[in-house]
């Protein structure tokens, strides 16, 4: 064993192929929402015809996004995701603070909504008339969390085969309501549609749209957070982009023409589950399998956005922004152990706390680190020409993608300033934190024992070290 683990460094392996990375992006883009919620769309654009715009807009925006950070992935191959893009442009301090909301908050709370949604819909049908018991809803999401941290934790080619699987589940799901709803309307039902832009449409409607809208293509920049574990992530990474958001976009309005055919504008907005309401009018027997592909569609959610926050835990500690241990990786799994395990347990604490009200206070710092990101690869363009760029989209794209991040960074100070302002408190915790952590080098000797026994203990129970050591990598008899 000692001598196997001598001849090859302790590093990420590049495991994710192509077909892994679109199912990442996708994977992780399809989750709960175009099941349950797209009267949330309808309910501030005004119209079924302006809420498919609205939805249209959504996936061009985010492609544009992504390929704006598939010139930054090649440039910048490292995982991280916009932390590292941020770190390199803008230094420490902003980078700390987009790292701090997300570790914090932002990653644990969105991995606990995801694996709530999980557990309510599996658990559903065996509750048809009532509301499933929060008790065993929440042992449930903890035993999924539990579950899928695991497998991230020993197999990372395992962990792909499970995305991929349940990526084509969920595609399987919404194709099977696009067809119902183009045979619905090839029989000549056309009525729901005949006022399709009559309805109310305002500027500020228009905005709350496009928040809804874009929550549900959330996880389009994942990718960016692996790129150290793609394989050929010069060519497979923009490839992912251009195979993955096309496609989301195109279900997505399709889906959302298929409830219009189907339902009325009233009956949407007053739906708490859409596709249900969708499949009791038209599939018939297999309306009761709406749920189960809503728990696997949220199933692989939950598996995608897992395994990037280890990647994002992992970055972090790299560059000294969080304990050093969280940057250990299994000596020969490659995956980053200590780092999957805490977002895990922070996301297990959150289960039972009002998680939603977090999400939406922090909603418009998501929308900044993105805005940072984009404005990262200008500035580098202006003071870094000499960094490689293997992909060098047109500059009126990333100048498009921070003209919307600055409007969806400014409209909520103005429509929700309760809510930002808490957002805004939140993330200045980070600044002491920042202090404490990093900028204070001569901390006392007793700091620095507690953590040297703390790693050390870590090494010997999780058989993780620190990946590219210097002097070669530690032989497992030393741990």
């Amino acid at each position: 064993m000692a001598e196997n683990l001598t001849s090859e460094r302790i590093v990420l392996k590049r495991k994710v192929t192509l077909l892994n990375g679109i199912s990442i992006i996708v994977g992780s883009i399809i989750g709960s929402g175009v099941f349950v919620s797209p009267g949330g769309v309808l309910a501030s654009a005004g119209s079924p015809g302006a809420a498919l715009l609205i939805w249209g807009f959504c996936g061009v925006f985010c492609t544009m996004g992504a390929l704006c950070f598939g010139e930054l992935g090649t440039m910048l191959p490292a995982a991280g995701g916009e932390y590292a893009y941020i770190l390199e442009a803008f230094g420490g301090l902003a980078a700390f603070l987009t790292l701090w909301v997300n570790v914090v908050v932002i990653r644990p709370a969105t991995q606990a909504v995801v694996a709530l949604t999980f557990a309510e819909n599996a658990v559903a049908l065996s509750f048809p008339a009532c509301i499933p018991p929060r008790p065993a809803v929440m042992i449930l999401a903890a035993a999924a969390l539990c579950l899928l941290t695991g497998i991230n934790c020993l197999s990372v080619r395992f962990t792909m085969r499970i995305q991929t699987l349940f990526t084509l589940a969920k595609l399987l799901a919404l194709i099977i309501i696009i067809i119902s709803g183009i045979l619905h309307l090839a029989r000549g039902h056309t009525e729901t549609l005949q006022g399709a832009w009559q309805g109310e449409n305002s500027i500020g409607g228009v905005a709350l749209a496009l928040y809804a809208g874009l929550f549900a293509y959330g996880g389009w920049n994942y990718l960016n957070f692996v790129t150290e574990e793609l394989k050929d992530p010069y060519r497979n990474l923009p490839r992912a982009v251009w195979v993955a958001l096309p496609l989301v976009t195109v279900i997505y309005v399709l889906v959302n023409l298929s409830y219009f055919a189907v339902l009325s504008p009233g009956d949407i907005l007053a739906s708490n589950a859409v596709a249900v309401s969708f499949g009791s009018r038209v599939l018939g027997p297999l309306k009761y399998s709406i749920p189960v592909f809503v728990a696997l569609s949220t199933f692989g959610s939950l598996n995608g956005i897992l395994f990037t926050s280890g990647r994002l835990f992992l970055a972090g500690a790299r560059e000294g922004h969080l304990p050093p241990c969280l940057s250990y990786i299994h000596v020969t799994k490659r995956t980053p152990v200590p780092a999957l395990i805490v977002t895990a347990v922070l996301s297990l604490f959150m289960l039972g706390g009002d998680i939603i009200s977090l999400i939406n206070c922090l909603s418009f710092v998501l929308w900044l680190s993105i805005g940072g990101a984009v404005g990262a690869l200008l500035w580098l363009r202006r003071t870094r020409p000499d960094l490689p760029r293997p992909i060098r989209v047109h500059t009126a794209l990333p100048v498009i993608c921070l003209a919307v991040c600055v409007y969806l960074v400014v409209v909520p100070m103005i429509t929700e300033p309760f809510s930002t302002g808490m957002g805004v408190l939140l993330t200045l915790t980070g600044v002491p934190v920042y202090m404490f952590g990093v900028m204070w080098q001569n901390k006392p000797s007793t700091i620095h024992r507690v953590h040297e026994a703390v790693s050390s203990c870590v090494q010997r129970v999780l058989m993780v070290v620190a990946p590219e050591q210097e002097g070669g990598p530690p032989l497992l008899a030393d741990l």
